[in-house]
Protein backbone atom coordinates (compact mmCIF):
# COMPACT_ATOMS: atom_id res chain seq x y z
CA UNK A 1 0.00 0.00 0.00
CA UNK A 2 2.89 1.87 0.92
CA UNK A 3 4.21 1.65 -2.57
CA UNK A 4 1.06 2.24 -4.38
CA UNK A 5 0.52 5.57 -2.74
CA UNK A 6 4.16 6.74 -3.38
CA UNK A 7 3.10 5.52 -6.98
CA UNK A 8 0.28 8.00 -7.18
CA UNK A 9 1.50 10.76 -5.41
CA UNK A 10 4.82 10.74 -7.94
CA UNK A 11 2.33 10.61 -10.90
CA UNK A 12 0.07 13.55 -9.53
CA UNK A 13 3.86 15.73 -9.27
CA UNK A 14 4.95 14.59 -12.72
CA UNK A 15 1.05 15.82 -13.88
CA UNK A 16 1.73 19.15 -12.18
CA UNK A 17 4.73 19.65 -13.40
CA UNK A 18 4.09 18.78 -16.97
CA UNK A 19 0.75 20.88 -17.29
CA UNK A 20 1.87 23.62 -15.59
CA UNK A 21 5.56 24.02 -17.38
CA UNK A 22 5.52 22.02 -20.38
CA UNK A 23 2.25 21.28 -22.29
CA UNK A 24 1.64 25.42 -21.96
CA UNK A 25 5.04 25.50 -24.02
CA UNK A 26 4.28 23.64 -26.79
CA UNK A 27 3.16 24.07 -29.94
CA UNK A 28 1.81 21.65 -32.89
CA UNK A 29 0.06 21.84 -36.45
CA UNK A 30 -3.15 20.39 -36.60
CA UNK A 31 -3.91 19.48 -40.10
CA UNK A 32 -7.42 19.13 -41.30
CA UNK A 33 -8.56 18.20 -45.05
CA UNK A 34 -12.09 19.68 -45.38
CA UNK A 35 -13.92 18.48 -48.74
CA UNK A 36 -15.52 21.45 -50.87
CA UNK A 37 -15.66 22.07 -54.40
CA UNK A 38 -15.74 25.72 -54.59
CA UNK A 39 -12.41 26.01 -52.01
CA UNK A 40 -10.78 23.27 -53.67
CA UNK A 41 -7.04 23.47 -53.91
CA UNK A 42 -6.88 26.58 -50.94
CA UNK A 43 -4.79 26.16 -48.39
CA UNK A 44 -5.55 28.32 -44.75
CA UNK A 45 -3.55 28.99 -41.57
CA UNK A 46 -6.46 29.11 -38.80
CA UNK A 47 -5.07 30.90 -35.34
CA UNK A 48 -6.41 32.03 -32.02
CA UNK A 49 -6.19 33.00 -28.52
CA UNK A 50 -2.76 33.67 -28.32
CA UNK A 51 -3.31 35.63 -24.81
CA UNK A 52 0.36 36.81 -25.21
CA UNK A 53 1.52 37.92 -21.36
CA UNK A 54 3.83 40.18 -20.77
CA UNK A 55 6.99 37.91 -20.38
CA UNK A 56 6.10 36.17 -24.28
CA UNK A 57 7.65 38.23 -27.09
CA UNK A 58 9.65 35.56 -27.65
CA UNK A 59 6.73 33.12 -27.80
CA UNK A 60 5.12 35.38 -30.42
CA UNK A 61 7.87 35.48 -32.50
CA UNK A 62 7.86 31.68 -32.53
CA UNK A 63 4.27 31.42 -33.26
CA UNK A 64 4.62 33.87 -35.81
CA UNK A 65 7.33 31.79 -37.77
CA UNK A 66 5.45 28.35 -37.50
CA UNK A 67 2.42 30.22 -39.28
CA UNK A 68 4.94 31.74 -41.59
CA UNK A 69 6.30 27.92 -42.44
CA UNK A 70 3.27 26.86 -43.65
CA UNK A 71 3.30 28.72 -46.89
CA UNK A 72 -0.39 29.36 -46.92
CA UNK A 73 -2.39 31.15 -49.19
CA UNK A 74 -4.59 32.95 -46.64
CA UNK A 75 -3.70 33.56 -42.54
CA UNK A 76 -7.08 33.83 -40.22
CA UNK A 77 -7.57 34.24 -36.99
CA UNK A 78 -10.06 34.56 -34.22
CA UNK A 79 -8.45 36.97 -31.92
CA UNK A 80 -7.47 37.02 -28.36
CA UNK A 81 -4.47 38.05 -28.62
CA UNK A 82 -4.04 39.87 -25.43
CA UNK A 83 -3.70 38.13 -21.76
CA UNK A 84 -6.02 38.62 -19.02
CA UNK A 85 -8.40 41.51 -18.19
CA UNK A 86 -6.15 44.21 -17.40
CA UNK A 87 -3.19 46.25 -19.38
CA UNK A 88 -0.57 44.87 -16.92
CA UNK A 89 -1.19 41.17 -17.74
CA UNK A 90 -0.55 41.10 -21.11
CA UNK A 91 2.45 42.24 -23.69
CA UNK A 92 1.97 45.81 -24.37
CA UNK A 93 -0.83 45.70 -27.23
CA UNK A 94 1.45 47.90 -30.06
CA UNK A 95 4.16 45.14 -29.47
CA UNK A 96 1.73 42.02 -30.11
CA UNK A 97 0.61 44.04 -33.11
CA UNK A 98 3.81 44.59 -34.46
CA UNK A 99 4.38 41.00 -34.09
CA UNK A 100 1.29 39.79 -35.25
CA UNK A 101 2.14 42.42 -38.63
CA UNK A 102 5.41 39.68 -39.95
CA UNK A 103 2.64 36.73 -40.24
CA UNK A 104 2.82 36.27 -44.20
CA UNK A 105 0.38 34.75 -46.49
CA UNK A 106 -0.38 34.78 -50.49
CA UNK A 107 -3.67 37.17 -49.77
CA UNK A 108 -3.59 38.15 -46.74
CA UNK A 109 -4.36 38.42 -43.06
CA UNK A 110 -8.00 38.96 -41.56
CA UNK A 111 -8.66 38.63 -37.91
CA UNK A 112 -11.92 38.76 -35.73
CA UNK A 113 -11.52 39.78 -31.78
CA UNK A 114 -12.17 38.27 -29.09
CA UNK A 115 -13.53 38.49 -25.85
CA UNK A 116 -10.05 39.82 -23.64
CA UNK A 117 -9.51 42.24 -26.89
CA UNK A 118 -12.45 43.76 -25.39
CA UNK A 119 -11.19 43.32 -21.68
CA UNK A 120 -8.02 45.38 -22.62
CA UNK A 121 -9.68 47.68 -25.06
CA UNK A 122 -11.68 46.92 -28.18
CA UNK A 123 -11.18 50.50 -29.97
CA UNK A 124 -7.54 50.46 -29.10
CA UNK A 125 -6.52 46.95 -30.75
CA UNK A 126 -7.94 47.45 -33.25
CA UNK A 127 -6.49 50.92 -34.16
CA UNK A 128 -3.05 49.34 -33.28
CA UNK A 129 -3.58 46.31 -35.60
CA UNK A 130 -4.54 48.79 -38.45
CA UNK A 131 -1.82 50.76 -38.05
CA UNK A 132 0.04 47.58 -38.95
CA UNK A 133 -2.30 47.34 -41.63
CA UNK A 134 -3.86 44.22 -40.57
CA UNK A 135 -7.79 43.68 -41.45
CA UNK A 136 -9.98 43.59 -38.89
CA UNK A 137 -13.81 42.08 -39.78
CA UNK A 138 -16.09 43.66 -37.16
CA UNK A 139 -19.48 42.56 -38.47
CA UNK A 140 -18.53 42.65 -41.97
CA UNK A 141 -17.04 41.63 -44.89
CA UNK A 142 -14.32 41.50 -47.21
CA UNK A 143 -13.33 38.89 -50.51
CA UNK A 144 -10.29 37.64 -52.10
CA UNK A 145 -9.15 36.53 -55.63
CA UNK A 146 -6.85 33.50 -55.24
CA UNK A 147 -6.45 31.30 -58.64
CA UNK A 148 -9.05 33.15 -59.97
CA UNK A 149 -11.92 32.31 -57.15
CA UNK A 150 -13.87 34.79 -55.46
CA UNK A 151 -13.58 33.69 -51.53
CA UNK A 152 -15.39 35.21 -49.17
CA UNK A 153 -14.37 36.01 -45.39
CA UNK A 154 -17.09 37.51 -43.37
CA UNK A 155 -16.32 38.57 -39.47
CA UNK A 156 -18.50 38.79 -36.65
CA UNK A 157 -18.13 41.02 -33.08
CA UNK A 158 -17.71 38.70 -30.42
CA UNK A 159 -20.53 36.68 -28.30
CA UNK A 160 -19.49 37.73 -24.52
CA UNK A 161 -18.69 41.74 -24.92
CA UNK A 162 -20.09 43.23 -28.17
CA UNK A 163 -22.81 42.44 -30.59
CA UNK A 164 -22.70 40.04 -33.39
CA UNK A 165 -24.44 40.67 -36.38
CA UNK A 166 -24.82 37.63 -39.07
CA UNK A 167 -26.81 38.63 -40.92
CA UNK A 168 -25.04 42.20 -41.16
CA UNK A 169 -21.42 40.38 -41.69
CA UNK A 170 -23.13 38.42 -44.48
CA UNK A 171 -25.26 40.79 -46.40
CA UNK A 172 -22.63 41.53 -49.19
CA UNK A 173 -21.46 37.88 -49.78
CA UNK A 174 -21.61 35.48 -52.29
CA UNK A 175 -20.17 31.91 -52.12
CA UNK A 176 -17.90 30.87 -50.87
CA UNK A 177 -17.95 32.26 -47.54
CA UNK A 178 -15.45 31.60 -44.51
CA UNK A 179 -17.01 33.07 -41.65
CA UNK A 180 -14.82 34.40 -38.47
CA UNK A 181 -16.56 33.91 -34.77
CA UNK A 182 -14.69 34.25 -31.72
CA UNK A 183 -16.97 32.05 -29.95
CA UNK A 184 -18.18 28.97 -31.33
CA UNK A 185 -21.71 28.65 -29.70
CA UNK A 186 -22.25 31.11 -32.58
CA UNK A 187 -22.78 28.02 -35.05
CA UNK A 188 -26.22 26.95 -34.32
CA UNK A 189 -27.31 30.67 -35.51
CA UNK A 190 -25.05 30.47 -38.52
CA UNK A 191 -27.45 29.44 -41.91
CA UNK A 192 -26.06 26.78 -44.26
CA UNK A 193 -25.06 28.93 -47.42
CA UNK A 194 -21.52 29.79 -45.01
CA UNK A 195 -18.71 27.08 -46.18
CA UNK A 196 -17.08 27.30 -43.14
CA UNK A 197 -16.92 28.65 -40.08
CA UNK A 198 -13.66 29.10 -37.48
CA UNK A 199 -14.01 29.78 -34.12
CA UNK A 200 -11.92 30.06 -30.90
CA UNK A 201 -12.44 31.02 -27.59
CA UNK A 202 -13.01 27.78 -25.68
CA UNK A 203 -9.53 26.41 -25.50
CA UNK A 204 -10.07 22.77 -26.01
CA UNK A 205 -10.99 23.14 -22.15
CA UNK A 206 -7.17 23.22 -21.84
CA UNK A 207 -6.97 20.15 -19.04
CA UNK A 208 -8.89 17.04 -20.62
CA UNK A 209 -8.89 14.05 -18.73
CA UNK A 210 -8.99 10.58 -20.81
CA UNK A 211 -12.44 9.05 -21.87
CA UNK A 212 -14.17 11.80 -20.26
CA UNK A 213 -12.81 15.08 -22.39
CA UNK A 214 -12.59 18.80 -20.44
CA UNK A 215 -13.48 19.75 -17.32
CA UNK A 216 -14.54 23.16 -17.79
CA UNK A 217 -15.73 24.68 -20.85
CA UNK A 218 -16.94 28.45 -21.20
CA UNK A 219 -19.76 27.00 -23.94
CA UNK A 220 -23.28 26.37 -23.09
CA UNK A 221 -22.96 23.43 -25.31
CA UNK A 222 -20.57 22.20 -23.41
CA UNK A 223 -17.86 19.67 -25.10
CA UNK A 224 -20.34 19.80 -28.14
CA UNK A 225 -18.21 22.71 -29.59
CA UNK A 226 -15.03 22.05 -27.93
CA UNK A 227 -12.43 21.63 -30.67
CA UNK A 228 -12.15 19.72 -33.64
CA UNK A 229 -13.68 19.59 -36.76
CA UNK A 230 -17.71 19.29 -36.69
CA UNK A 231 -20.47 18.79 -38.94
CA UNK A 232 -24.05 19.70 -38.12
CA UNK A 233 -27.15 20.25 -39.86
CA UNK A 234 -24.80 20.36 -43.14
CA UNK A 235 -22.83 23.26 -41.35
CA UNK A 236 -19.29 22.77 -41.22
CA UNK A 237 -17.05 24.03 -38.31
CA UNK A 238 -13.24 24.29 -37.31
CA UNK A 239 -12.53 25.09 -33.64
CA UNK A 240 -9.05 25.50 -32.59
CA UNK A 241 -7.17 24.63 -29.32
CA UNK A 242 -5.95 27.79 -29.34
CA UNK A 243 -2.17 28.96 -28.46
CA UNK A 244 -2.20 30.85 -25.11
CA UNK A 245 -4.04 30.27 -21.72
CA UNK A 246 -6.67 31.87 -19.93
CA UNK A 247 -7.26 32.10 -15.88
CA UNK A 248 -4.45 29.39 -15.01
CA UNK A 249 -1.37 28.87 -17.16
CA UNK A 250 -1.94 24.81 -17.11
CA UNK A 251 -3.08 22.80 -20.08
CA UNK A 252 -3.25 19.14 -19.82
CA UNK A 253 -3.76 17.09 -22.98
CA UNK A 254 -4.55 20.10 -25.08
CA UNK A 255 -1.63 20.98 -26.56
CA UNK A 256 -1.64 24.09 -27.97
CA UNK A 257 -2.01 24.48 -32.30
CA UNK A 258 -2.24 26.33 -35.11
CA UNK A 259 -4.47 24.77 -37.49
CA UNK A 260 -3.69 23.93 -41.28
CA UNK A 261 -7.10 24.22 -43.82
CA UNK A 262 -6.43 21.90 -47.22
CA UNK A 263 -9.74 22.34 -48.95
CA UNK A 264 -10.47 18.97 -51.66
Amino acid sequence: MYKFLLTILFLIITAGIYSFFIEPNLLIVKHYIVHDEQLKGIKIVFAGDFHIKTYQKKRLDRVVSLINEQNADLVLSAGDYVSGHKLKSTLPVEKIAEGISKIKSKYGFYTVLGNHDSYIGHGSIISALKKYSINVLDNNSTSVNINGKTIYIAGIEDLLTKAPDIPKALKDTKNPVILLSHHPDMFTMIPETVNLTLAGHVHGGQVRLPFIGAIIIPSQYGNRYSMGYIEENGKKMIVTKGIGTSMLNIRFNCIPEIVVIDFE
